[in-house]
């Protein structure tokens, strides 16, 4: 009786400790999230080589762009070069383990030629939603969708059936 109260008592601990470190990492996680979106706020693109490893994986690279860490600069330099005074705004995040769920806003005006597009002047307010991967403290992968759609008809280079 006393061996099977002591093994619960040391899974309990455990099971305790387990939790209180999964919180850890989550809160930690968040941290990067708006670390992360702080600096790329200010247009800082060496971020992404502090912030994402070296093996980093694009499940949603941009088309013509490579699915690694350096695809991720040149769709930030691209979208950049768009939109010069692109700002994110964290709307939530959820994180769980080593998975982070981000939801985002992004806004700019579209000042430069982006993937082959004109500039149209015109601003955005476009949604997203990600989900990344984190190990050793860097985003080591990556899924993600933006409401391009929306974007491309708040550009003008869309029909916007909401309009007439």
């Amino acid at each position: 009786m006393k061996v099977t109260l002591m093994l619960l008592s040391l899974l309990a601990v455990a099971g305790c400790s387990s939790v209180h470190s999964n919180a850890k990492q989550a809160e930690d996680n968040q941290a990067l999230v708006q670390r992360f979106v702080d600096r790329m706020n200010k247009h800082d693109l060496s971020a992404i080589d502090e912030f994402f490893d070296a093996s980093y994986v694009e499940h949603a690279a941009a088309p013509g762009m490579p699915p690694t860490r350096e695809g991720l600069k040149q769709m930030f330099q691209a979208f950049l070069k768009g939109f010069p005074d692109m700002k994110m705004t964290v709307e939530h995040v959820v994180a769980d383990g080593d998975l982070v769920a981000i939801h985002l806003t992004s806004t700019g005006t579209n000042k430069g030629e982006m993937m082959g597009m004109p500039a149209t002047g015109k601003a955005i307010k476009v949604q997203e939603m990600h989900l990344a991967r984190v190990a050793n403290g860097k985003f080591v992968e990556h899924w993600g969708v933006e409401d391009q759609m929306t974007m491309m008809q708040q550009l003008g280079l869309m029909p916007d059936p909401g309009k007439k």
